[in-house]
């Protein structure tokens, strides 16, 4: 998996600010957007603390990803509120090789991963008979499996960020959007700490939302996500 914050609002936490400072003032826009940086972080805080969370919609994060399995991007698009551009089957075709994600607990099981492994290169094979019969890849891709790996660009405002990741850094979210979605909350946070200092799973600011479902280590996860 690779994935890279390609380039997101420019100074997004001065953009937030001066957008939520216009709710309560009569200044001019120009103004606010001048406004030094001094109280700026007490500021968000306490705008993320009412929960006054449109004004995070003026910032947009954009990101380079790629080496994720079929299997996660289709969990990914699900999050509609965002914008993606995905690597085409129908387009691109996969006479070479396709790059294949292997889950761990397959990775861990030499038998297993052996079986795995050769069907995978069975159904490479079949792929390519099908265009060798003159089978367009917009048909042949039908044997292709959610194994098959994907690259997309994808753009979300911080708002759908925080919910993404409230719901995929989850330790019950599947292991490959998780790891995903750690890493994006690693590069926003370095992007914006003001604006995703907090973020991540349900568990970070309260009781966890996974009620009986919860996986019972809260402790672990505070303290993961204190040091991401």
């Amino acid at each position: 998996m690779r994935v890279s914050l390609l380039t997101h609002t420019p100074d997004p936490e001065r953009t937030v600010a001066a957008a939520a400072r216009l709710c309560y003032s009569d200044a001019a826009i120009g103004e606010l957007m001048d406004r030094g940086a001094g109280d700026r972080a007490a500021f968000l805080q306490k705008i993320l603390s009412l929960g006054h969370l449109s004004v995070l919609e003026h910032a947009s994060f954009t990101f380079g990803i790629e080496g994720i399995s079929r299997a996660c991007s289709h969990q990914l698009v699900r999050h509609r509120i965002a914008s993606y551009s995905q690597q085409s089957q129908r387009y691109v075709s996969q006479r070479e090789r396709f790059e294949a994600v292997t889950p761990p607990s397959i990775a861990a099981r030499p038998e297993l991963l052996d079986r795995y492994e050769r069907l995978l290169r069975q159904i490479h094979q079949v792929y390519g008979e099908f265009l060798d019969a003159g089978i367009a890849a917009e048909d042949a891709r039908f044997v292709l499996p959610n194994a098959a790996a994907t690259k997309l660009v994808m753009t979300m405002n911080a708002r759908e960020l925080r919910h993404f990741f409230g719901l995929r850094c989850c330790r019950r979210a599947q292991w490959e959007i998780r790891a995903l979605a750690v890493e994006m909350l690693r590069q926003c946070r370095r992007a914006a700490p003001l604006l995703f200092a907090d973020a991540g799973p349900g568990c970070l600011s309260g009781r966890c939302p996974e009620g009986p479902m919860t996986c019972g280590e809260m402790a672990q996860v505070r303290a993961e996500f204190a040091g991401l």
